[in-house]
C-alpha cells in the first residue's frame, strides 16, 4: 500500500485560510510551545465570528484538511453550482441532513454551494422547518464569508451576491415552468 504525499502548504500571519469544519479564520500567530518537555510549533488561527483561537500543530496541517481561500477557478465554479437546477432528492430528510452537513464541513466551496442551491426558497414558497433553515443558514455563512475575503468586500456584500444570483435561477425556473 504507498501513501500519498500531501502538499506541504504554508501559511502566513495575517492570511486568511479556511478550516473546513468552522470555516474562514485569520492566521494570527505562528508559535512554539513546549508541551510535556517537548517543543511544538503551532499555527495560530482566530476566528472572529465565533469568538475562537484555535492552535493547530504544524506537523498536523496535511490531515487537518486547513487551506488557503479558494482561487478563481474554484470560485466561478462554487458561484456557478449556485446558478444551477436545485437536486432534490426523495430521500429521508436525516439522511439528506446528514449529507448536507457532510458537505457543509467538507470544507468544499462547491459542494457548500449545492446545499445553498438545494436548500435555497424564495420568500413566496412554503416555509422551510427549522433544522433546514439551520443547515441553509450554516451553509450560506460559510460561503459568504469566503466569497468575502476572496472579493475583498464586506460579508453583506458577499451575501447579497449571492442572493442575486440565487434569486436569477429561480426566476428563470419559474419562466421555463410558466412557458
Amino acid at each position: 500500500m504507498s501513501t500519498k504525499k500531501l502538499p506541504t502548504l504554508t501559511f502566513n500571519a495575517g492570511e486568511y485560510v479556511v478550516y473546513p469544519t468552522h470555516g474562514v479564520g485569520k492566521v494570527s500567530d505562528i508559535s512554539k510551545q513546549t508541551i510535556s518537555g517537548t517543543e511544538l510549533e503551532f499555527l495560530v488561527v482566530n476566528f472572529d465570528k465565533d469568538r475562537m483561537t484555535l492552535r493547530i500543530p504544524t506537523s498536523k496541517l496535511p490531515s487537518a484538511g486547513l487551506r488557503k481561500i479558494s482561487d478563481e477557478k474554484t470560485m466561478k465554479e462554487a458561484l456557478d453550482t449556485l446558478k444551477g437546477k436545485a437536486k432534490v432528492r426523495r430521500a429521508m430528510w436525516a439522511r439528506r441532513a446528514q449529507e448536507y452537513e457532510n458537505k457543509i464541513n467538507s470544507g468544499n466551496p462547491v459542494a457548500v454551494a449545492e446545499v445553498i442551491r438545494d436548500l435555497y426558497r424564495k420568500d413566496n414558497v412554503a416555509e422551510q422547518s427549522y433544522s433546514e433553515r439551520q443547515i441553509y443558514e450554516q451553509a450560506l455563512e460559510r460561503l459568504a464569508s469566503e466569497v468575502s475575503v476572496y472579493s475583498q468586500c464586506s460579508l453583506e456584500d458577499a451575501n447579497n451576491k449571492l442572493f442575486e444570483i440565487l434569486a436569477q435561477q429561480k426566476d428563470s425556473e419559474q419562466k421555463e415552468v410558466a412557458e
